[in-house]
Order: structure tokens, then C-alpha cells, then sequence
């Protein structure tokens, strides 16, 4: 039996995108799609004494139809100073910031090109943090078909899967006889439910970046999620 999850990468996700990925065998970073602005691929949102903010990343865009997030380039780099800025001034009251902030201050460091390429560095880090052992690989290192569902389909087959994670947003489009069809378990993925951990700055919010969680909870941040152990 091998479980296989596929999603777009994002900039720093919060705490489900993880959950997903510690659920699955394989996670297949799905960067091949097109680039859409405003979304998750290059900005996410921490906690603060006003409330959520987003720090964003900005990237060059083509003008094109299609460009791919695998393609999308970062303009500049004055971005990552206030980025950690914001996180420095926000977070170094929680428990956990010394443990963390030093090596987040190295993955900021870096010079990066494309946002696949940062998204990936974050999730990685994290990803070892938690003691996460999935396989993460990427879409382009499969050979890809076309259609929406049956590219999916596809991409499981040459990973070898017998069950597919998706996120639930996918319901608006994934097609569950293409599965079905050739032997591949659809379950759809549940992020309702979460506990709430300490927190700062007021009323507790899910939805920010894991790094909340991370300088709040450190190695206890297991204990907050699902299929992390």
C-alpha cells in the first residue's frame, strides 16, 4: 500500500499543508500548474498584535496566460530583510523563538530565483523539524499528461499508489471514477478539528503560516497536529 498527496507548493503553510504531507508516503510537489496571484504560492499570513498580516514575496510576473509556478521568478530581495523583520518583532516573545529563530534567519539568507525553489528550502527545513520522513518529490520529475484529473491519475500510477490524498477544494473539479477505474483509493483530506495551541497576541487563529505554531509550541507542536508523530 502507498499513499500519495499532491499539491502546489506555498510560502511557509500552515500547519494542514504539513498534516497532509506526514499523511501521505509521497508527497508530489504539483509546480507544473499555472501561477495565480493573490494565492498561497508566494504569501501567507502571521499572527500579530493588529491581528493576521501577509507577508508576501513579490515575483516577476509574464504577462503570458499560463506561466507556471515552477517558472515564476522573485523580483529582487529586499522582501526577505522585512519579512524577518516582521517575524522577529512578532514572535520573539513566544517560547519556542531562540530554538528557531537563529536557523530561520539562515534559510532567509539564501539566494533565491524561483519561488519553487524557496517554497521547497521552508518545506523541507519544517519538514525535518517535525520529524516528517515522507518523500517529497516533484511533479516534473514524472512524466505528465493532460487533463486535470487524469494528470492526477497519471502521476499516482508512475508513483505507484493505491490510495490518493486530496485536499478537499479539489471536489470542485477531481473526477472520483478516474480513480476508481484503475484501482487508486480516493480519500479526501479533513482539516477541520484542529486544537488550539498557545498562542500570541489575542484571539486564537488557525489559519496563519506554521511558524506560529512552531516558535508558540516547538516539539510539542506535534501534539496540535494529526498525523505528525
Amino acid at each position: 500500500m502507498k499513499r500519495v498527496a499532491i499539491l502546489q507548493s506555498n510560502y511557509i503553510p500552515w500547519k494542514g499543508y504539513f498534516d497532509m504531507i506526514a499523511a501521505a508516503d509521497e508527497f508530489i510537489i504539483y509546480d507544473d500548474m499555472q501561477f495565480t496571484k493573490n494565492d498561497w504560492r508566494n504569501r501567507n499570513l502571521i499572527k500579530t498584535a493588529q491581528g493576521p498580516q501577509w507577508i508576501t514575496v513579490p515575483v516577476k510576473l509574464s504577462g503570458k496566460f499560463g506561466q507556471l509556478i515552477k517558472n515564476t521568478e522573485i523580483n529582487g530581495d529586499a522582501w526577505q530583510t522585512k519579512h524577518l523583520k516582521s517575524i522577529f518583532f512578532n514572535y520573539k516573545k513566544s517560547k519556542h523563538f531562540k530554538e528557531l529563530y537563529e536557523k530561520i534567519e539562515e534559510l532567509y539568507s539564501v539566494d533565491y530565483q524561483y519561488i519553487s525553489e524557496l517554497n521547497r528550502t521552508f518545506i523541507s527545513f519544517i519538514c525535518k523539524y517535525l520529524e516528517i520522513n515522507t518523500t517529497i518529490s516533484n511533479s516534473w520529475d514524472y512524466s505528465l499528461s493532460d487533463g486535470k484529473t487524469e494528470r492526477l491519475v497519471d502521476l499516482c500510477r508512475q508513483a505507484g499508489a493505491t490510495e490518493y490524498i486530496s485536499g478537499p477544494a479539489a471536489k470542485d473539479y477531481i473526477e472520483p471514477n478516474c480513480f476508481s477505474d484503475v484501482g487508486i483509493k480516493l480519500t479526501w483530506f479533513d482539516y477541520y478539528g484542529y486544537p488550539e495551541y498557545p498562542q500570541l497576541w489575542g484571539e486564537f487563529v488557525h489559519g496563519v503560516t506554521i511558524l506560529d505554531l512552531l516558535f508558540n509550541c516547538g516539539k510539542d507542536s506535534k501534539k496540535y497536529m494529526r498525523f505528525v508523530r
